[in-house]
């Protein structure tokens, strides 16, 4: 089946969901900000690879910013989404959204960009899309 590259940009938007738990903070009671940049990290590599099909390994971060820390009993929503795309790399934007466990304030406190470049077997690149 021949999907556009737009219809799969879609298809492979990732949304994870997490509770903040104690032993993923600081000694300010907030969410790591490592613990922050791993789950990020993660739900850009699934959406990397729903969109590709292929092997892909990160190869740089770019502007993360954390505008609001992240409470211990909060619920985060990462959502993942393909920002742009090259001959063997694309570009993952990751928001980062809190929730209160018990009302219904949301809001979007972290959002990173992360690149990732498709690779064979033998760990070079390789192009990202089949023609």
């Amino acid at each position: 089946m021949m999907t556009t590259k737009t219809q799969r940009i879609e298809a492979s938007e990732t949304r994870i969901f997490k509770a903040v738990f104690p032993n993923t903070t600081n000694h300010y009671d907030t969410l790591f900000g490592g613990t922050a940049l791993q789950l990020m990290d993660e739900a850009s590599f699934i959406c990397a690879t729903r969109f590709s099909r292929k092997k892909m390994v990160t190869v740089s971060t770019d502007r993360i910013d954390f505008n609001k820390p992240i409470p211990e009993g909060s619920i985060v929503e990462l959502i993942a989404r393909i920002d742009d795309v090259g001959r063997t790399s694309c570009v993952v934007k990751v928001d980062i959204y809190m929730e209160d466990m018990y009302s219904l304030k949301r809001e979007q406190v972290v959002t990173g960009y992360f690149t990732f470049v498709a690779i064979g077997d033998d760990k070079k690149p390789i192009e990202i899309l089949d023609n």
